[in-house]
């Protein structure tokens, strides 16, 4: 099964600073229908204002990955870290017991990013912050673990999580394959380009919210950069 969920069927609303388009419910966006996809509980499609960005404030027991699209972000935290995170590149915070942070685009066009909230194995623990450049020609062609909870993925950001977010760029007409299993659940979005993933077209910011499949084949219809969190 894979659903096409449309970019524009999607929620969000836009705050002069930040226009967000949200794949679950979240903020003042319900839909008891999208509240969740296994344990992936929020995937925001974020436009931030050149100069703006969110102030500290609190999170706790939630595995935050965020994946730079253009531009960059500039993050702060209580723990003293701070990090510039470019376009292609992923940061990860995860919780924990609690920690407050900042993030804020300090460049001087606008800068566009997935935020992925996946909820953690266990809940508390001491809070972490870690960010990890991927240079794009090692997900030429292919999937690439970004940030990953199982041992086996020894070169990923480390998450508390039974789930890993994976990366690829493909040229049109190139494939790409993964093995997702059919008892696990994948939600993928293109940031860029039309793809077609086992016979379900889907354009540019569309989610492709997927169960029962084993194995997933991905074509580039367009230059397309792909991002896929495989979940429980």
């Amino acid at each position: 099964m894979i659903e096409r969920r449309p970019f524009d069927s999607l929620g969000g609303a836009d705050h002069g600073w930040l226009n967000a388009k949200h794949h679950f419910s979240f903020a003042n966006y319900y839909d008891p229908a999208r509240m969740s996809w296994g344990n992936l509980r929020v995937w925001n499609d974020d436009e931030i204002a050149a100069g703006a960005g969110f102030p500290p404030h609190p999170h706790a027991d939630m595995e935050i990955i965020t994946y730079v699209r253009e531009g960059a972000i500039s993050h702060e935290d209580s723990l003293g870290n701070k990090g510039r995170t470019e376009a292609g590149d992923v940061q990860v915070m995860s919780a924990g017991s609690g920690i407050r942070h900042a993030e804020y685009n300090a460049e001087s066009t606008t800068t566009t990013l997935f935020q992925i909230w996946i909820m953690p194995t266990e809940r508390g623990g001491a809070p972490s912050w870690g960010a990890k450049p991927f240079p794009k020609g090692e997900r030429a062609g292919q999937f690439v673990v970004l940030a990953s909870g199982f041992d086996t993925d020894a070169d990923a950001l480390r998450i508390r999580t039974d789930a890993r977010v994976v990366a690829a760029t493909l040229r049109a007409g190139e494939s790409a394959d993964y093995d997702l299993g059919a008892a696990r659940r994948g939600y993928l979005v293109a940031a860029k380009g039309r793809i077609e993933v086992n016979g379900v077209v889907a354009e540019a910011r569309d989610g492709l919210a997927i169960a029962d499949v084993d194995r997933l084949t991905v074509k580039a219809l367009d230059d397309a950069e792909l991002v896929l969190v495989d979940a429980a």
